[in-house]
C-alpha cells in the first residue's frame, strides 16, 4: 500500500524556477493548491474539462492550453437516440482561451463563432455555451452547477521528476441543472437527477503519455450520493494515485493502484476495474457508446477511446461498508498522447 501525505494547508505548485515545490507532494480534500506555472516554454499543460450526465444525455466542455494550442472542445450524446455531436477549435498558442491557476478561478474562451465561459457563482458553478455550428446547428447551453457546503474532492500531484509534475483535481457528485438547446429543441438537465465531474489539470507532461480513466456519479437506493474516480498508467510508479471514493461528499482517498482490464481489439466488450492490493473496487464496465476523438498535428498526436456505459459491482466504504452499485452512468477510456 503506498504511503501519500494529505495536505492541509495552501501550498504553491511550483518554484520560481519551474521544479516542482516538494512541499506540493500528496494529496488534499479541498483545492488548496496555486497551480501558477513557470518556465517550462511549449511544454506546459492546463484544462478545465466538466462532464454533465442525466439518466439520458451528456453533455461536456473543455477549454485546454497545450502551450503551442489551445483546444475548446464540446461534445453532446442522447443515450437513447445515438446521437451524438462533437466540435473542437483549434487556436495557435492558446490564443482567446483563458484560464486561472486555481480550481475555483473563471475560465473563458470567445472567438470563431463560439463563446464559453465558466464562472464562480451562486456557490457553484455558472456555465455558458454558445456555437454557432455544432454539427450543422446552433448550440446554446446554460448549467448551474451547484457545490454542497463542505463538499470534498480529490486534489493530487504526480510527480515524475522534478521538472515534470502534475496537479489534478476531480470532483465529482456536483448537482448540475440546466438545459442544452439544439436549433431551438430544448433538451433539460434537472438537478434531482444529474451531476457534474470537474477534470482540473495543470503541470508539465513527458511528451509521450499513455492513461486510462474512469468515473461515475450516482445516487444510491437511500438517497446517499456516491462518485468514483478511478487512474492508471500516468501515475504508474510515482508514488501517488487518482483514486478515490467520494459517498455523501465525503472523500475516501485509495492509496493502492487500481487495474483496468479490457480488450483494446473491442473496447465496446466489458471492462473490469479492480483494486490492486485489496477489494474495495470490484466493478464491471459495459460501454454503450464509443467515443473516438483523434488528433494528429505534427506535434501533437492524441487518440482518446471514451467509452460511456453503465457500472455494475461493489465498492467499500469506510468502516467495511460495501455498497453496492447498479447502473451507474459514466465512463471509462484509453488515451495515448504525444505532446
Amino acid at each position: 500500500m503506498l504511503q501519500e501525505k494529505e495536505l492541509t494547508q495552501a501550498v504553491d505548485l511550483c518554484l520560481p524556477d519551474g521544479r516542482l515545490n516538494p512541499k506540493a507532494i500528496g494529496w488534499s480534500r479541498q483545492a488548496l493548491q496555486n497551480c501558477r506555472l513557470y518556465g517550462h516554454p511549449l511544454r506546459k499543460k492546463r484544462w478545465n474539462y466538466w462532464c454533465i450526465t442525466s439518466p439520458t444525455h451528456l453533455f461536456s466542455v473543455t477549454l485546454s492550453d497545450v502551450d503551442y494550442a489551445g483546444l475548446p472542445f464540446v461534445y453532446f450524446l442522447d443515450f437513447a437516440t445515438g446521437e451524438f455531436i462533437e466540435k473542437t477549435i483549434i487556436t495557435p498558442f492558446g490564443k482567446d482561451v483563458e484560464l486561472g491557476d486555481r480550481v475555483a478561478d473563471d475560465a473563458s474562451y470567445v472567438g470563431k463563432g463560439c463563446q464559453i465561459s465558466m464562472r464562480g457563482a451562486d456557490g457553484g458553478v455558472r456555465m455558458l455555451v454558445e456555437m454557432a455550428d455544432f454539427g450543422g446547428k446552433e448550440l446554446r447551453a446554460q448549467f448551474l452547477i451547484n457545490e454542497p457546503e463542505n463538499h470534498e474532492s480529490m486534489n493530487v500531484v504526480v510527480p515524475w521528476s522534478e521538472r515534470l509534475f502534475q496537479f489534478t483535481a476531480k470532483n465529482n457528485t456536483l448537482p448540475a441543472e440546466g438545459k442544452v438547446v439544439l436549433n431551438g429543441v430544448e433538451v433539460a438537465f434537472e438537478a434531482k437527477n444529474s451531476f457534474a465531474t470537474l477534470d482540473f489539470g495543470r503541470g508539465v507532461w513527458p511528451y509521450k503519455g499513455f492513461w486510462n480513466w474512469a468515473s461515475f456519479s450516482t445516487r444510491l437506493p437511500d438517497g446517499r450520493t456516491l462518485g468514483t474516480n478511478f487512474g492508471a498508467g500516468w501515475t504508474d510508479k510515482t508514488g501517488s494515485t487518482e483514486n478515490a471514493l467520494c459517498v455523501d461528499g465525503r472523500l475516501i482517498k485509495l492509496s493502492e493502484d487500481v487495474t483496468f482490464t479490457y480488450s483494446t481489439q473491442d473496447f465496446k466488450a466489458p471492462w473490469r476495474l479492480r483494486t490492486a492490493e485489496t477489494g474495495r473496487v470490484d466493478l464491471t464496465f459495459s460501454p454503450f457508446f464509443e467515443r473516438i476523438a483523434k488528433t494528429d498535428m505534427v506535434i501533437i498526436r492524441s487518440e482518446v477511446h471514451q467509452m460511456i456505459g453503465h457500472f455494475d459491482g461493489t465498492i467499500v466504504g469506510e468502516d467495511g461498508e460495501v455498497i453496492e452499485v447498479s447502473q451507474a452512468i459514466g465512463w471509462a477510456e484509453d488515451h495515448h498522447s504525444r505532446w
